[in-house]
């Protein structure tokens, strides 16, 4: 497949994703302000953290995720139906294992932890330990699904990947209706509601697979060598999930051990709005990954090169088009979408929006470590960065800092794992590094500042009120698209800019 064939692929997938992400946004910012306001700040805060800590027992599943995702997408650029049937029915061995592995730590030292040193109300301390077994057996279903949900990926069939993700967000939807609906315990219902929704995708996902795909066939067989393989590759990925995890998760449950539930709902809140606009990321490195891994497959590194970089850029840029307004309007943004703003959302969504336009940047240089199958210098350095976020939290949580230090670490930690990052992938897949930041990493910069220039003037000297909501985010967006086009676009991108849109004008003109 040429670059070209490539390129409309990518570009069709990512349309669908979008498609998938607008249905899902509409959804995801509606649902949550009703949990907000139906749970109460403090029981939002419990399911936040608790949720968030059993998502912490995933380590192990989120390392071969991405290992599976990987042999997969591998199998097929190689053209090796029956090797990758055998990725998938040992993918799907090893996913078993994991559930049953994560089962018993979780209702041992997971079930100790939430009831001796977590900060809960002894009178919720009930509805709390509901949650966290619902949240258990939701975990175990999501560990189950991976290999079905990396094969839908690995076949580029984001048509599927972005119905039955709409089809989760309406069931999500028609929860909320139920718990506004009906007298129980609100925040052991929400639990239980969310399992069962668990339970429907799963079995949406596995029926879609085995009508699609021969090879999601099940047809046990133990292979040694491959199993092997799988986990030596997942080990290492394993130690880079081990630091997200404690990047986030970590530090979520420091801040519940320092200040309190409260505080955890108002990171709670600033991370969902932050998934919301991250999707406009994730939907097109999602599209762009399994082409990445192919044609490293395939031999052709001057394609997956001019893959990494397109993707790099191009995340940023979609991300700061629609970050900008929001980093200046979060406040109003908040008062309109909640009715109760809990104290420290403001700073916590503008701080963790920035540390996620910095990381825009390393999805497809990740993808591309991923690519060369040798992840141990990768994942052993930037996760070693990536850990240190949680013991120098903690020093300065102890110090007597306000819980936003956590997220400030998190930048400065992030800058630095992407100058890593570009080291170690000069060796892995001869990454020009000196291309890549002139390219990339200084267009994204000066697009950035000549873009916030104009939004901070009218910012500053307008009188907070809906009317500089409008005039500020309608003037970031057209300011950033036009630097984007002048400053971060190369020439071959511009051109191709224009013939599209002459090939579509010319078209409607035809059909006029």
């Amino acid at each position: 497949m040429d670059k070209s064939q490539n390129t409309k692929r990518i570009t069709q997938n990512t349309l669908l994703l979008y498609f998938r992400m607008g249905i899902t946004m509409l959804v995801s910012l509606y649902t949550s302000r009703v949990v907000l306001n139906t749970l109460g700040v403090e029981d939002f805060g419990i399911y936040n953290v608790v949720g968030g800590f059993v998502t912490m027992f995933g380590f192990l599943n989120s390392a071969m995720s991405s290992s599976t995702q990987r042999f997969l997408s591998f199998e097929i650029g190689k053209n090796d139906p029956i090797k990758l049937h055998r990725v998938f029915v040992m993918s799907v061995n090893i996913h078993f294992l994991i559930a049953l592995v994560m089962l018993i730590l979780a209702e041992t030292l997971g079930l100790w932890f939430v009831n001796a040193k977590l900060t809960i109300p002894i009178e919720r301390m009930n509805a709390a330990l509901w949650v966290y077994h619902c949240s258990v057996l939701s975990m175990l279903l999501t560990v189950i699904s991976v290999p079905y949900n990396a094969l839908i990926i690995a076949h580029e069939k984001m048509n599927a990947f972005a119905w039955l993700s709409i089809l989760e967000v309406t069931l999500k939807l028609i929860i909320v209706f139920l718990l506004t609906s009906f007298g129980f315990d609100k925040l052991k219902f929400y639990a239980i509601l969310i399992f069962i929704v668990s339970i429907i995708i799963r079995l949406a996902y596995g029926v879609y697979c085995k009508s699609k795909f021969k090879e999601s066939t099940f047809t046990f067989f133990w292979d040694k060598s491959m199993y092997k393989e799988l986990i030596s590759f997942a080990g290492w990925n394993l130690w880079g999930g081990i630091a997200y995890l404690i990047r986030g998760q970590g530090v979520n449950i420091l801040l519940n051990m320092f200040f309190g539930p409260v505080v955890n709902a108002a990171r709670g809140i600033s991370f969902q709005i932050n998934n919301v606009l991250n999707q406009f990321v994730s939907n097109l490195q999602t599209a762009i990954k399994p082409q990445i891994i192919k044609q490293y497959a395939a031999g052709n590194l001057t394609n997956m090169h001019y893959l990494v970089f397109q993707g790099s850029k191009y995340s940023f840029f979609l991300l700061l088009c629609i970050s900008i307004p929001v980093l200046f309007e979060t406040e109003i943004i908040l008062k309109v979408w909640l009715k109760t703003v809990p104290d420290y959302t403001i700073v916590f969504t503008r701080l963790v929006i920035i540390n996620t336009l910095i990381d825009s940047i390393s999805g497809t240089l990740m993808t591309a470590a991923q690519a060369s199958g040798k992840v141990k210098l990768y994942q052993s350095i930037v996760g070693g960065l990536l850990i240190l976020n949680f013991p120098i939290s903690y020093i300065f949580l102890k110090m007597g800092y306000e819980p936003q230090i956590t997220l400030y670490i998190s930048i400065i930690i992030y800058l630095i794992a992407l100058l890593s990052r570009l080291i170690i992938l000069k060796k892995l897949v001869q990454l020009n590094i000196k291309k890549f930041i002139n390219q990339v990493v200084l267009r994204c910069t000066v697009v950035t500042i000549c873009s916030i220039a104009l939004p901070f003037v009218l910012y500053n000297n307008i009188h907070s009120s809906f009317t500089r909501f409008m005039l500020v985010t309608f003037i970031s967006i057209i300011n950033t698209l036009i630097f984007i086009y002048f400053i971060g676009l190369g020439k071959r991108d511009k051109t191709k800019i224009i013939q599209y849109l002459s090939n579509y004008i010319n078209t409607k003109k035809f059909k006029l």
